[in-house]
Protein backbone atom coordinates (compact mmCIF):
# COMPACT_ATOMS: atom_id res chain seq x y z
CA UNK A 1 0.00 0.00 0.00
CA UNK A 2 0.98 3.63 -0.45
CA UNK A 3 0.22 6.80 1.48
CA UNK A 4 -2.55 9.02 0.13
CA UNK A 5 -1.30 11.29 -2.67
CA UNK A 6 -2.47 14.83 -3.36
CA UNK A 7 -2.80 13.75 -7.00
CA UNK A 8 -5.51 11.21 -6.19
CA UNK A 9 -8.90 11.68 -7.80
CA UNK A 10 -12.01 9.78 -6.67
CA UNK A 11 -14.66 8.89 -9.24
CA UNK A 12 -18.10 7.51 -8.32
CA UNK A 13 -19.60 4.61 -10.25
CA UNK A 14 -23.08 5.50 -11.57
CA UNK A 15 -25.65 3.16 -10.07
CA UNK A 16 -23.08 1.69 -7.70
CA UNK A 17 -22.19 4.75 -5.63
CA UNK A 18 -21.98 4.01 -1.94
CA UNK A 19 -20.44 0.61 -2.59
CA UNK A 20 -17.74 1.26 -5.17
CA UNK A 21 -15.52 4.13 -6.24
CA UNK A 22 -12.55 4.50 -8.60
CA UNK A 23 -9.34 5.96 -7.27
CA UNK A 24 -7.12 7.53 -9.94
CA UNK A 25 -3.47 7.91 -9.04
CA UNK A 26 -1.71 10.11 -11.58
CA UNK A 27 1.93 10.87 -12.27
CA UNK A 28 4.52 8.37 -11.07
CA UNK A 29 3.25 4.80 -10.48
CA UNK A 30 1.72 4.53 -7.02
CA UNK A 31 0.19 1.55 -5.23
CA UNK A 32 -3.29 1.11 -3.84
CA UNK A 33 -4.50 2.95 -0.75
CA UNK A 34 -6.90 0.26 0.44
CA UNK A 35 -5.47 -3.26 0.88
CA UNK A 36 -5.58 -5.41 -2.22
CA UNK A 37 -8.09 -8.28 -2.46
CA UNK A 38 -5.87 -10.03 -5.03
CA UNK A 39 -2.20 -10.42 -5.90
CA UNK A 40 -1.00 -8.11 -8.68
CA UNK A 41 1.05 -9.77 -11.39
CA UNK A 42 4.64 -8.56 -11.50
CA UNK A 43 4.17 -6.55 -14.71
CA UNK A 44 1.39 -4.51 -13.12
CA UNK A 45 3.17 -3.67 -9.89
CA UNK A 46 4.08 0.03 -9.49
CA UNK A 47 7.75 -0.77 -8.94
CA UNK A 48 7.86 -2.62 -12.27
CA UNK A 49 5.83 0.04 -14.08
CA UNK A 50 8.31 2.66 -12.89
CA UNK A 51 11.08 0.96 -14.87
CA UNK A 52 9.31 1.35 -18.21
CA UNK A 53 10.99 3.97 -20.40
CA UNK A 54 9.38 6.62 -22.58
CA UNK A 55 6.23 7.08 -20.49
CA UNK A 56 5.03 10.66 -20.14
CA UNK A 57 2.70 9.96 -17.25
CA UNK A 58 0.88 7.11 -15.55
CA UNK A 59 -2.78 6.85 -14.68
CA UNK A 60 -3.34 4.00 -12.24
CA UNK A 61 -7.00 3.15 -11.72
CA UNK A 62 -8.02 1.27 -8.59
CA UNK A 63 -11.56 0.01 -7.99
CA UNK A 64 -12.36 0.27 -4.29
CA UNK A 65 -15.05 -1.69 -2.51
CA UNK A 66 -16.00 0.72 0.27
CA UNK A 67 -18.05 -1.86 2.13
CA UNK A 68 -15.17 -4.31 2.38
CA UNK A 69 -12.50 -1.58 2.48
CA UNK A 70 -10.53 -3.43 -0.17
CA UNK A 71 -9.15 -2.65 -3.61
CA UNK A 72 -10.78 -5.20 -5.92
CA UNK A 73 -9.44 -4.25 -9.37
CA UNK A 74 -6.54 -2.40 -10.97
CA UNK A 75 -5.81 -1.01 -14.43
CA UNK A 76 -2.47 0.72 -15.16
CA UNK A 77 -2.47 3.08 -18.15
CA UNK A 78 0.63 4.75 -19.60
CA UNK A 79 0.55 7.92 -21.67
CA UNK A 80 3.25 7.51 -24.31
CA UNK A 81 3.04 9.22 -27.66
CA UNK A 82 0.65 11.80 -29.02
CA UNK A 83 -2.80 11.16 -27.52
CA UNK A 84 -1.91 7.47 -27.18
CA UNK A 85 -2.36 5.32 -24.08
CA UNK A 86 -1.14 1.81 -23.35
CA UNK A 87 -1.76 -0.86 -20.76
CA UNK A 88 1.02 -1.45 -20.43
CA UNK A 89 3.78 0.16 -22.47
CA UNK A 90 6.86 -2.07 -22.15
CA UNK A 91 5.75 -5.37 -20.64
CA UNK A 92 4.35 -8.66 -21.94
CA UNK A 93 0.87 -7.70 -20.79
CA UNK A 94 -1.24 -5.25 -18.81
CA UNK A 95 -5.01 -4.91 -18.67
CA UNK A 96 -7.43 -5.22 -15.80
CA UNK A 97 -6.59 -7.49 -12.91
CA UNK A 98 -9.36 -8.09 -10.38
CA UNK A 99 -10.64 -10.11 -7.47
CA UNK A 100 -12.90 -13.10 -8.25
CA UNK A 101 -15.98 -11.44 -6.73
CA UNK A 102 -16.02 -8.54 -9.22
CA UNK A 103 -19.12 -9.02 -11.37
CA UNK A 104 -19.60 -8.29 -15.07
CA UNK A 105 -21.77 -5.29 -14.18
CA UNK A 106 -19.20 -3.81 -11.82
CA UNK A 107 -16.34 -4.39 -14.25
CA UNK A 108 -18.22 -2.66 -17.07
CA UNK A 109 -19.00 0.30 -14.81
CA UNK A 110 -15.34 0.48 -13.76
CA UNK A 111 -14.08 0.50 -17.35
CA UNK A 112 -16.73 3.02 -18.38
CA UNK A 113 -15.53 5.38 -15.65
CA UNK A 114 -11.91 4.79 -16.66
CA UNK A 115 -12.53 5.73 -20.27
CA UNK A 116 -14.60 8.76 -19.40
CA UNK A 117 -11.69 10.04 -17.34
CA UNK A 118 -9.11 9.24 -20.04
CA UNK A 119 -11.23 11.16 -22.54
CA UNK A 120 -10.95 14.28 -20.37
CA UNK A 121 -7.16 13.94 -20.75
CA UNK A 122 -7.39 13.64 -24.53
CA UNK A 123 -6.45 9.95 -24.42
CA UNK A 124 -8.99 8.45 -26.80
CA UNK A 125 -6.63 5.97 -28.47
CA UNK A 126 -5.88 3.05 -26.18
CA UNK A 127 -4.04 -0.24 -26.67
CA UNK A 128 -4.55 -2.91 -24.00
CA UNK A 129 -2.56 -6.15 -23.88
CA UNK A 130 -4.33 -8.74 -21.78
CA UNK A 131 -2.73 -11.63 -19.92
CA UNK A 132 -3.25 -15.14 -21.35
CA UNK A 133 -6.67 -16.67 -20.71
CA UNK A 134 -4.95 -19.55 -18.91
CA UNK A 135 -3.93 -17.21 -16.09
CA UNK A 136 -7.53 -16.48 -15.12
CA UNK A 137 -10.13 -17.68 -17.62
CA UNK A 138 -13.12 -16.15 -15.84
CA UNK A 139 -11.54 -12.70 -15.56
CA UNK A 140 -10.36 -12.90 -19.18
CA UNK A 141 -13.87 -13.68 -20.40
CA UNK A 142 -15.41 -10.82 -18.40
CA UNK A 143 -12.76 -8.36 -19.54
CA UNK A 144 -13.11 -9.36 -23.19
CA UNK A 145 -16.88 -8.96 -23.10
CA UNK A 146 -16.68 -5.57 -21.36
CA UNK A 147 -14.04 -4.20 -23.73
CA UNK A 148 -15.96 -5.27 -26.84
CA UNK A 149 -19.09 -3.69 -25.39
CA UNK A 150 -17.16 -0.44 -24.96
CA UNK A 151 -16.15 -0.35 -28.61
CA UNK A 152 -12.77 -2.03 -28.53
CA UNK A 153 -11.69 -4.31 -31.32
CA UNK A 154 -9.24 -7.19 -31.18
CA UNK A 155 -6.05 -5.88 -32.74
CA UNK A 156 -4.07 -9.10 -32.32
CA UNK A 157 -4.95 -12.62 -31.29
CA UNK A 158 -2.01 -14.77 -30.20
CA UNK A 159 -1.61 -18.35 -29.06
CA UNK A 160 0.00 -18.58 -25.64
CA UNK A 161 1.39 -21.92 -24.49
CA UNK A 162 1.89 -23.20 -20.97
CA UNK A 163 2.92 -26.35 -19.19
CA UNK A 164 0.59 -27.38 -16.35
CA UNK A 165 2.76 -28.42 -13.43
CA UNK A 166 0.39 -30.84 -11.74
CA UNK A 167 1.61 -33.69 -13.97
CA UNK A 168 5.01 -35.22 -14.63
CA UNK A 169 6.98 -33.58 -17.45
CA UNK A 170 7.54 -36.82 -19.36
CA UNK A 171 3.81 -37.57 -19.33
CA UNK A 172 3.15 -34.76 -21.81
CA UNK A 173 6.15 -35.28 -24.10
CA UNK A 174 5.80 -36.49 -27.66
CA UNK A 175 7.87 -39.60 -28.39
CA UNK A 176 10.43 -37.73 -30.52
CA UNK A 177 11.08 -35.21 -27.73
CA UNK A 178 11.38 -38.01 -25.19
CA UNK A 179 14.10 -39.58 -27.35
CA UNK A 180 15.96 -36.25 -27.49
CA UNK A 181 15.67 -35.92 -23.73
CA UNK A 182 17.20 -39.37 -23.21
CA UNK A 183 19.95 -38.55 -25.73
CA UNK A 184 20.95 -35.48 -23.71
CA UNK A 185 20.99 -37.50 -20.51
CA UNK A 186 23.15 -40.23 -22.05
CA UNK A 187 25.59 -37.59 -23.31
CA UNK A 188 26.04 -36.25 -19.78
CA UNK A 189 24.13 -32.99 -20.22
CA UNK A 190 22.85 -31.49 -16.96
CA UNK A 191 20.51 -28.66 -15.93
CA UNK A 192 21.89 -26.05 -13.56
CA UNK A 193 20.48 -22.95 -11.91
CA UNK A 194 23.04 -20.25 -12.59
CA UNK A 195 23.93 -17.38 -10.22
CA UNK A 196 22.68 -13.87 -11.13
CA UNK A 197 26.21 -12.55 -11.56
CA UNK A 198 26.43 -14.60 -14.78
CA UNK A 199 23.70 -12.48 -16.40
CA UNK A 200 26.19 -10.57 -18.58
CA UNK A 201 27.70 -13.81 -19.90
CA UNK A 202 24.20 -15.21 -20.39
CA UNK A 203 23.26 -12.13 -22.38
CA UNK A 204 26.25 -12.62 -24.69
CA UNK A 205 25.21 -16.25 -25.14
CA UNK A 206 21.63 -15.29 -26.09
CA UNK A 207 22.84 -12.62 -28.50
CA UNK A 208 25.16 -15.12 -30.17
CA UNK A 209 22.32 -17.64 -30.52
CA UNK A 210 20.04 -15.00 -32.03
CA UNK A 211 22.69 -13.95 -34.54
CA UNK A 212 23.12 -17.60 -35.56
CA UNK A 213 19.41 -17.80 -36.31
CA UNK A 214 18.94 -14.31 -37.73
CA UNK A 215 16.66 -13.14 -34.92
CA UNK A 216 16.24 -9.56 -33.69
CA UNK A 217 18.45 -8.28 -30.84
CA UNK A 218 17.38 -8.48 -27.22
CA UNK A 219 16.56 -5.69 -24.83
CA UNK A 220 19.75 -3.84 -23.83
CA UNK A 221 21.71 -5.64 -21.14
CA UNK A 222 21.28 -2.65 -18.84
CA UNK A 223 17.50 -3.15 -18.86
CA UNK A 224 17.80 -6.78 -17.81
CA UNK A 225 20.33 -5.90 -15.12
CA UNK A 226 17.88 -3.30 -13.81
CA UNK A 227 15.18 -5.96 -13.49
CA UNK A 228 17.54 -8.29 -11.63
CA UNK A 229 18.51 -5.49 -9.24
CA UNK A 230 14.92 -4.46 -8.46
CA UNK A 231 13.42 -7.96 -8.42
CA UNK A 232 16.24 -10.36 -7.55
CA UNK A 233 13.93 -13.01 -6.08
CA UNK A 234 11.75 -13.12 -9.20
CA UNK A 235 14.36 -13.73 -11.93
CA UNK A 236 16.09 -17.06 -12.48
CA UNK A 237 18.78 -18.25 -14.87
CA UNK A 238 18.79 -21.91 -15.88
CA UNK A 239 21.21 -23.63 -18.22
CA UNK A 240 21.98 -26.94 -19.85
CA UNK A 241 25.70 -27.71 -19.71
CA UNK A 242 27.34 -30.43 -21.77
CA UNK A 243 29.71 -33.04 -20.35
CA UNK A 244 32.59 -30.54 -20.59
CA UNK A 245 30.66 -27.89 -18.68
CA UNK A 246 29.92 -25.67 -21.70
CA UNK A 247 26.56 -23.99 -22.13
CA UNK A 248 24.33 -25.69 -24.67
CA UNK A 249 21.15 -23.78 -23.80
CA UNK A 250 20.10 -20.97 -21.46
CA UNK A 251 16.78 -19.56 -20.30
CA UNK A 252 15.62 -16.63 -18.18
CA UNK A 253 12.51 -17.35 -16.13
CA UNK A 254 10.42 -14.74 -14.32
CA UNK A 255 8.06 -15.26 -11.39
CA UNK A 256 4.91 -13.46 -12.54
CA UNK A 257 2.90 -14.40 -9.46
CA UNK A 258 2.92 -16.83 -6.57
CA UNK A 259 1.81 -19.64 -8.88
CA UNK A 260 3.01 -18.66 -12.38
CA UNK A 261 6.52 -18.88 -13.82
CA UNK A 262 7.15 -17.24 -17.20
CA UNK A 263 9.94 -17.99 -19.70
CA UNK A 264 11.29 -14.63 -20.84
CA UNK A 265 14.44 -15.26 -22.92
CA UNK A 266 15.96 -18.51 -24.14
CA UNK A 267 18.57 -19.68 -26.61
CA UNK A 268 20.52 -22.75 -27.68
CA UNK A 269 23.61 -23.25 -29.86
CA UNK A 270 23.17 -24.59 -33.38
CA UNK A 271 26.05 -26.99 -32.68
CA UNK A 272 23.77 -28.86 -30.26
CA UNK A 273 20.77 -29.06 -32.59
CA UNK A 274 20.94 -32.87 -32.79
CA UNK A 275 20.44 -33.03 -29.03
CA UNK A 276 17.72 -30.36 -28.72
CA UNK A 277 18.93 -29.38 -25.22
CA UNK A 278 15.94 -27.06 -24.73
CA UNK A 279 13.84 -30.17 -24.04
CA UNK A 280 16.08 -31.04 -21.09
CA UNK A 281 16.10 -27.37 -20.08
CA UNK A 282 12.30 -27.28 -19.90
CA UNK A 283 12.31 -30.48 -17.87
CA UNK A 284 14.57 -28.73 -15.36
CA UNK A 285 12.31 -25.68 -15.24
CA UNK A 286 9.29 -27.93 -14.86
CA UNK A 287 10.89 -29.68 -11.89
CA UNK A 288 11.90 -26.34 -10.33
CA UNK A 289 8.37 -24.99 -10.78
CA UNK A 290 6.75 -28.03 -9.17
CA UNK A 291 9.14 -27.93 -6.24
CA UNK A 292 8.39 -24.22 -5.70
CA UNK A 293 4.63 -24.74 -5.78
CA UNK A 294 3.82 -23.05 -9.11
CA UNK A 295 0.81 -24.30 -11.03
CA UNK A 296 1.92 -23.18 -14.49
CA UNK A 297 5.03 -22.62 -16.60
CA UNK A 298 4.14 -19.97 -19.20
CA UNK A 299 6.12 -20.61 -22.41
CA UNK A 300 4.98 -17.38 -24.06
CA UNK A 301 3.54 -16.89 -27.53
CA UNK A 302 4.61 -18.11 -30.97
CA UNK A 303 4.03 -15.02 -33.05
CA UNK A 304 5.62 -13.50 -36.13
CA UNK A 305 4.84 -10.16 -37.75
CA UNK A 306 2.65 -11.94 -40.31
CA UNK A 307 1.05 -14.59 -38.11
CA UNK A 308 1.90 -17.77 -36.23
CA UNK A 309 5.37 -19.24 -35.92
CA UNK A 310 4.14 -22.75 -36.65
CA UNK A 311 7.42 -24.62 -35.94
CA UNK A 312 7.78 -22.94 -32.54
CA UNK A 313 4.15 -23.59 -31.64
CA UNK A 314 4.52 -27.23 -32.64
CA UNK A 315 7.67 -27.58 -30.53
CA UNK A 316 5.82 -26.29 -27.49
CA UNK A 317 2.95 -28.66 -28.17
CA UNK A 318 5.46 -31.52 -28.38
CA UNK A 319 6.66 -30.55 -24.90
CA UNK A 320 3.11 -31.15 -23.68
CA UNK A 321 2.08 -27.50 -23.60
CA UNK A 322 -1.55 -26.45 -23.59
CA UNK A 323 -2.79 -23.48 -25.62
CA UNK A 324 -4.82 -20.44 -24.64
CA UNK A 325 -5.62 -17.07 -26.19
CA UNK A 326 -3.71 -13.86 -25.51
CA UNK A 327 -5.52 -10.83 -26.89
CA UNK A 328 -4.48 -7.26 -27.63
CA UNK A 329 -7.32 -4.74 -27.82
CA UNK A 330 -7.45 -1.26 -29.26
CA UNK A 331 -9.94 1.55 -29.66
Amino acid sequence: MSDFSAQDLLLPLPGLAGRYQVRVRAGAPAGSVLPLAFDIYLFGQPAHLALQRGVKSWQLFYLEDQRRQRTVAQLPVAEAGEEQAYSTYQAPFGGVQMAPEVSARVLLAFLTAVHAHLATLGLDNIQLKSFPFAYDSAASALQTQALLQLGYRIQQSEISSHLPLHREFAAGLYHAELLRLRKCERAGFVVEQEPPWLLSAAYDFWESCRREKGHAPLLPLERLQELFVHFPARHFLFSVRDAEGQWAALILAVQVSADILYTFYSGSRKAYADYSPTVLLHQGLHEFGRNQGYRMLDLGTASLADGLNFPLLQFKQHLGAEASLKLTFTR
